[in-house]
């Protein structure tokens, strides 16, 4: 199994924490040289604060020895017009800012497709006697099924991938419902009561409210 190439060094935090989330072995390059130094399951190139870079960049993986594939590049609206004419350079991309569950998915699915051989880890989410199948949308407590909607079942599956952090309703409202929502907080705790409420009474303390904070999914797998 080899890691994801990623540019720009460092990168964008937001990519970073999809593939952390996910499971996916990532590491940084600052150039041709360094990408050398080993092989790759595929790359995703940032093009969000040095476009011209990035193309170039992303030219260079793609040729001679290198050839480097899957290529996801990322890009800002802005500068979609700039794609013509270059899609030899990458095999999909993505406008950012993007929802986390996109960015996953399209990593994801560009690994699948192209049989890169990377070892996926399974997208189940375990917790105690919580499962979250990322597949299929489904979830179960102590086997079962929860009648989620859409976005409590995201919201649990943000919260339940970090056990033990406390999250600000504006993180939440940001990382979950995305960047161009602009719903107050009083939606992030209008679906923390719902999901307590199908947790039912046994389990509604696995989503714990700190005073002035936010909310917190369980305790941290660290002990902490």
């Amino acid at each position: 199994m080899h890691p994801i190439l990623l540019w720009p060094d460092p990168p964008p935090h937001d990519i970073v924490r999809v593939l952390d989330l996910a499971g996916i072995s990532w590491e940084t390059v600052s150039g041709e040289a360094a990408a050398r130094e080993q092989l790759w399951s595929g790359a995703v190139i940032s093009a969000e604060e040095d476009p011209a870079a990035a193309y170039t960049m992303a030219r260079t993986l793609r040729k001679g020895d290198l050839a480097i594939a899957p290529l996801l590049l990322c890009v800002r609206s802005s500068e979609l017009g700039d794609l013509e004419g270059r899609h030899d350079v990458f095999d999909d991309f993505c406008v950012v800012p993007a929802h986390p569950v996109e960015l996953e998915a399209r990593i994801r699915h560009l690994l699948a497709s192209e049989g890169t051989g990377i070892d996926l880890p399974p997208e189940v989410i375990t917790y105690e006697s919580l499962e979250l199948n990322v597949e299929t949308y489904q979830a179960a407590i102590d086997g079962r099924p929860l009648d989620l909607t859409f976005m409590e079942y995201e919201l649990l599956k943000f919260l339940a991938s970090d056990p033990g952090r406390v999250f600000t309703r504006e993180i939440l409202l940001s990382r979950v419902w995305g960047y161009e929502y602009y719903g107050g907080a009083r939606t992030v705790d209008v679906h923390i009561r719902r999901l307590r409420a199908k947790l039912g009474e046994e389990h509604a303390g696995l989503i714990q409210t700190v005073r002035s904070v936010g909310y917190r999914f369980g305790q941290s797998r660290w002990g902490t």
